[in-house]
């Protein structure tokens, strides 16, 4: 069973940056394909970018060119780095990975982007 804390979250203006991160244990982490989806306020949640044991990225088409997934295998932590941000941006964002019945979650960390 994974344990996933997600930090980092906060409020940023339009056009700001912020830097998620998070910490992983119960895993072999460096074997694990880690994730980031997000839950927009009343809507469902939403996959952003995943990362393979081998550092290959992928991004949903809305974040593409302006959010990084990036893995730090010595530490058990896996970032987004989130840039040019935007109002549409705003949402609880989870940390995942899989699990034997699908994704495995953490508790998430709001971001809110707005004047």
């Amino acid at each position: 069973q994974a344990q996933l804390v997600e930090s980092g979250g906060g409020l940023v203006q339009p056009g700001g940056s912020l830097k998620l991160s998070c910490v992983a244990s119960g895993i072999d982490f460096s074997h694990s394909t880690m994730g980031w989806y997000r839950q927009p306020p009343g809507m469902e949640r939403e996959g952003v970018a995943t990362i393979t044991p081998q550092n290959n990225a992928d991004y949903a088409h809305r974040v593409r060119g302006r959010f990084t997934i990036s893995r730090d295998n010595a530490e058990n932590r896996v970032y987004l780095q989130m840039d040019s941000l935007k109002p549409e941006d705003t949402g609880v964002y989870y940390c995942v990975t899989p699990g034997p019945s699908g994704w495995q979650w953490g508790q998430g960390t709001q971001v809110t982007v707005s004047p």
